[in-house]
């Protein structure tokens, strides 16, 4: 087994490597003078199983490009199996088409990787589960939600309630309210235009309670404060939020500034750099669960059982 990282979150797969105990592997990536990305593999890799460790993050389209360019070299340099590990699967919200004439990019990028040479995908908490139907090889899909769990877990949320910010989120709320022993609320809102969005009603009971808001990801945070402000005006205790994939684009950091959210908590799927790092911003590893299922790729064991 070797575990090689492309440019995008070099911080994660060093932890990787340090829960698993192997070497991160030694591979260059640059780019020529008009910005082409050129990548070499600085060791043998022939033979081995190779995870590269690459989310869609900061910049999706480079990652991305980065991503598929590592895959074939792998592949070209004869790697048995060549996981690619994605904390962050871009592209993801265009899973559907919603009107005429839309692409379905979350297929696309599905084949890209696959024609690239990817054995395998590891990923975590996808926008839309259906898009594991998308891959014609194996995806194991992992969920942030026992790791929220634990923080809240340690902090007696007892008087707690968990609310999914929108009804597509039901699931993951429920799963969480499971881990906690809490109830769930729903908010019932509509999007005019997207990044937009509009509370119309509080489906549950949130009066005199403090309030987990659950997402899988904080984009421009607009859904979080607008729900934070509406379940206080209904009668909300405190809110606290959290999300698995802390993307923070456009004005997010000043959207979570607001007083009317109490603390953020989301895992490091994503690098967060000082700019944005709030001091009510709590980050939490998932280099645990990922490691461990990285360990059972490798041995062929089983990686539902981690959850």
């Amino acid at each position: 087994m070797k575990i090689f990282s492309g440019s995008a979150h070099p911080e994660l797969a060093r932890e990787l490597c340090e829960y698993i105990g192997v070497p991160l592997g030694k591979a260059t990536v640059s780019r020529f003078s008009n910005g082409e990305i050129q990548v070499v593999i600085d060791e043998s890799v022939r033979g081995v199983d190779i995870f590269v460790v690459q989310p869609m993050a900061t910049n999706v389209n480079e990652d991305l490009m980065e991503l598929l360019i590592l895959i074939d070299a792998f592949r070209r340099a004869s790697a048995r199996r060549i996981t690619a590990v994605i904390p962050h699967y871009g592209y993801a919200r265009q899973d559907r088409k919603a009107r005429g004439r839309e692409p379905i990019s979350a297929k696309l990028v599905a084949n890209l990787l696959t024609v690239a040479g990817a054995s395998r995908i590891l990923t975590m908490d996808l926008h839309a589960a259906q898009i594991q139907g998308f891959f014609d090889i194996p995806l194991d899909h992992l969920t942030g939600i026992p790791i929220l769990a634990q923080h809240f877990l340690a902090r007696c949320f007892d008087d707690g309630v968990v609310v999914a910010p929108d009804l597509g989120g039901v699931t993951r709320a429920r799963d969480l309210a499971h881990r906690l022993h809490l109830p769930i609320a729903i908010i019932d809102k509509r999007r005019p235009a997207p990044n937009v969005t509009e509370v119309m009603n509080i489906i549950g009971s949130i009066e005199g309670r403090r309030v987990i808001m659950v997402d899988d990801m904080i984009d421009t945070a607009g859904t979080i404060e607008e729900g934070a402000e509406a379940l206080l005006a209904r009668g909300a205790m405190e809110v606290y939020a959290c999300c698995t994939h802390p993307v923070l684009s456009g004005p997010a950091i000043e959207r979570l500034k607001s007083p009317a959210i109490k603390e953020v908590v989301v895992t490091n799927t994503i690098p967060l750099p000082p700019e944005k790092r709030l001091d009510k911003i709590v980050t939490l590893s998932v280099a645990p669960i990922f490691g461990e299922a990285i360990v059972r790729i490798f041995e062929d064991l089983s990686v539902s059982q981690l959850f």
